[in-house]
């Protein structure tokens, strides 16, 4: 029998109006220490963006998307923090700031599929 994979998944959220702490859900992340795995998944809604009014650029919220999922896959063009190891570049992308893109708090969960477990919340959380 295979031990169940410990997790944290976080929810990654546009704030078109950090003051008015509205948000869009537009991404997920998993991170298993046991598994050795940074999961990323984003989604930028158009559609539910210019429904708010915001001063935001829809083109750079699009590119700060891009670099978190560049700094969770340790892509070479995410800078230095893409560059430090994988429970550093997890922790950094779930710290608390306040600026137009921020996550939830990380939430513990078992999985058999951790893949399979990103797109089931991505399908809940963000679609």
């Amino acid at each position: 029998m295979q031990d169940k994979i410990l997790y944290e998944y976080a929810v990654i959220r546009i704030f078109p109006k950090v003051e008015r702490e509205e948000f869009i859900n537009a991404g997920i992340m998993i991170f298993s220490k046991g598994a050795k795995k940074l999961l990323i998944k984003t989604h930028f809604n158009e559609i539910k963006f210019r429904a708010y009014e915001s001063e935001l650029d829809e083109d750079q919220v699009k590119l700060n998307l891009r670099s978190f999922e560049m700094i969770a896959t340790c892509d070479e063009n995410g800078g230095p923090i893409s560059q430090m190891d994988m429970p550093s570049r997890f922790r950094w992308l779930t710290a608390v700031r306040s600026s137009s893109i921020q996550t939830s708090r990380p939430h513990p969960g078992f999985t058999d599929d951790l893949e399979a477990t990103l797109e089931r919340l991505f399908q809940e959380l963000v679609l």
